[in-house]
């Protein structure tokens, strides 16, 4: 989680820690017309965010639930170290719920649209589950640097006519392509409508963005190759 420094009242303002590469976003879409960020970064980044969320939702004595998971809200170090921002939105399950169900009803949605569950959209329940929606969609716009809108759609229709390596980040040119294709079966298993058809963050997803992020070619490490430029 981003570090938060201080407050101004008077202004209504919070002061966070620097981040150098400013947000996840920006990146992805070469804001500035900063460097493309390299896949093993993108894997770490990916697995450093469910490292994050995971943490919420084990918040005790009840789950912190974010509700607005997005690449704004990812921010970056110049050593692509990410943390998550923004939990304007989140929201704390009550006690009284937290142990003994894994929804709690909202009378209103929030969050940004292409993020947001559907089902907590349609029906105001809100769970952990929840989250795990738009991660999928965060994940699925990591290897792509594509827009949030029909992104799932496209990745399942390209991955069942053998065209998914089109999709993937063209600034990239040494994609793994088996396991990036790996890496969006398990986002679009996340972006399930049905919050009960979802992976388990601790379970399923956590163990797999680690050992993709853990992946070695060709004597490299994750996060081995150096960068150049400075994002403006």
């Amino acid at each position: 989680m981003v570090l938060l420094l201080g407050a101004c009242p008077e202004y209504g303002c919070l002061v966070y820690e620097f981040m150098n590469y400013g947000s996840l976003e920006d990146r992805l879409f070469r804001k500035g017309n900063s460097p493309p960020i390299p896949w093993r970064n993108r894997f770490k980044i990916a697995a450093d965010i469910a490292t994050g969320l995971l943490f919420l939702h084990q918040t005790k004595p009840e789950p912190l639930v974010h509700r607005d998971l997005k690449p704004a809200n990812i921010l970056l170090d110049r050593n692509f170290v990410c943390k998550i921002s923004d939990v304007g939105l989140a929201r704390l399950v009550p006690p009284s719920v937290a142990n003994s169900v894994t929804q709690y009803h909202m009378t209103s949605a929030a969050g940004t649209f292409c993020y947001i569950d559907p089902e907590y959209q349609q029906t105001g329940e809100l769970g952990t589950k929840s989250d795990i929606y738009s991660l999928g969609v965060l994940l699925l716009q990591i290897i792509t640097a594509r827009p949030p809108m029909g992104l799932t759609h496209h990745i399942d229709r390209a991955i069942q006519k053998g065209t998914f390596a089109e999709l993937l980040d063209p600034t990239v040119p040494d994609w793994p392509v088996e396991e990036a294709m790996q890496f969006a079966k398990l986002a679009l298993k996340c972006c399930e409508l049905r919050k009960k058809d979802r992976p388990e963050l601790g379970l399923t997803i956590m163990p797999e963005l680690a050992r993709l992020r853990d992946l070695r070619t060709n004597g490299g490490q994750v996060g081995d190759r150096p960068v150049t430029g400075t994002p403006e």
